[in-house]
């Protein structure tokens, strides 16, 4: 492997068998089967390659039973593949299942050491980080009680703690920055970012696709056990939302200014859309403050239940920041037939900071219990916010602040 990269993967497939009887397993077990197979093989991955470069945030996104906790189990050492090869250069801190080496017995410092020795760790390397671990922790004297008398909060701040202060080469996180209350996850974060800016590798699993799309410089898409692609967070979450909704016949569109990821089954077709300011002007600038609208004409196919039609803003790391549908906000719910024009306008003032931003449409709905998709165009719009005065974060609230002098 190349001194460049941190984990490198090739060809990784792991396959599982499966027995429709507890006594087929037992019979091949023991080879006593005969030449009838009495299992089929489960391919929890397929041929997968995999890399990431020193230094690197990737992420690794897909439904659940796509195979990434398999392969972070791979690259940890915790499975071995059925086939393929894993070199990995650089010490390793997993959060995959937090505390799953922790004695109960044991109270939290001496877990402390026995995690840390797992890990690699010497007993001196542990003292140096041990004030660290148990103030990242912060359970106080329970620190010095065994761990079956714990929580579920403390247990894992605890083991979340040991993982991420012993200070590897290569952190892999697989949702375990969701842990404790929402002030121990912040502080989960921060250290997260610290990580980042040190230059540490990172590999990073999560549902959480606002998180991925913050800290990750690439992303890898997994379904059913193979490798998708892997490119910008932008687009690997465009393709991951398509799979979601269950569409298959995903294309790129090409227009004058950008790449729009299209699909859907086709009963309805978002025919017209554009921005409009408070003037009724067609434009891709909005000024900060002001009232616009974004409009879109739907084209109704076949007959329909219901349809749902929707309108959402994302920043050009692809992070979503807000949007809305005629579902939530009750203001459509009406069946629609062939041939029938739908008009919409979603209208509100602008409160987002300067800056660029892109809009994504969609006509939906349910079929049989089932969510189905008619027509989405993600990032079919651009908007330009102009702002003179931008505040923290990505929404500007508006504060009156009132200062007194006593």
């Amino acid at each position: 492997m190349s001194e460049e990269f941190a984990i490198s993967a090739s060809k990784i497939e792991k396959k599982y068998k499966l027995y429709e009887h507890n006594r087929d397993r037992v019979l091949d077990a023991f080879g006593l089967a005969g030449k009838k197979e009495r299992f089929k093989y489960h391919y929890a991955l397929k041929g997968v390659d995999f890399e990431v470069k020193k230094g690197e945030t990737v992420g690794i996104i897909g439904t659940n039973g796509s195979g990434k906790s398999t392969l972070l189990k791979i690259l940890t050492g915790v499975l071995t593949p059925t086939s393929g090869e894993v070199s990995v250069n650089g010490r390793i801190s997993a959060l995959l299942e937090l505390g799953a080496g922790f004695n109960m017995d044991y109270n939290g410092i001496e877990n402390v050491y026995l995690n840390g020795t797992m890990m690699g760790f010497s007993k001196e390397e542990i003292d140096k980080k041990l004030d660290d671990i148990l103030a990242f922790a912060d359970i106080g004297d329970y620190v010095y009680q065994p761990c079956k008398t714990y929580s579920s909060g403390m247990f894992v701040r605890l083991a979340f703690a040991v993982s991420i202060n012993i200070d590897p080469e290569i952190l892999i996180v697989d949702e375990a920055l969701s842990v404790g209350d929402v002030f121990f996850q912040a502080k989960c974060y921060r250290k997260f970012e610290e990580f980042k800016k040190k230059g540490k590798t990172i590999l990073f699993v999560s549902h959480d696709l606002s998180s991925i799309s913050r800290y990750c410089d690439r992303v890898y898409l997994l379904n059913q056990g193979e490798m998708i692609g892997n490119g910008s967070p932008k687009e690997m979450i465009d393709k991951y939302k398509q799979i979601l909704a269950g569409g298959k016949d995903v294309h790129i569109v090409e227009t004058k200014d950008n790449d729009v990821l299209e699909y859907g089954n086709g009963k309805a077709t978002i025919s017209e859309y554009k921005v409009v300011d408070k003037n009724g002007n067609v434009t891709n600038a909005v000024e900060k403050g002001t009232e616009y609208s974004v409009r879109m004409k739907v084209t109704v196919n076949e007959d329909i239940d219901a349809p749902i039609f929707a309108c959402s803003l994302k920043n050009v790391r692809g992070v979503e920041i807000t949007g809305t549908n005629t579902l939530v906000s009750k203001t459509f719910s009406e069946s629609v037939k062939k041939g029938d024009v739908i008009e919409l306008e979603f209208k509100q003032k602008m409160m987002l900071q300067g800056g660029e931003y892109l809009v994504s449409l969609g006509c939906t709905g349910f079929e049989k219990g089932e969510f189905t998709v008619y027509h989405r165009l993600y990032d079919i719009l651009s908007i330009n916010v102009i702002s003179d005065s931008d505040t923290v974060g990505f929404f500007d609230s508006d504060y009156k602040i009132t200062v007194s002098r006593k």
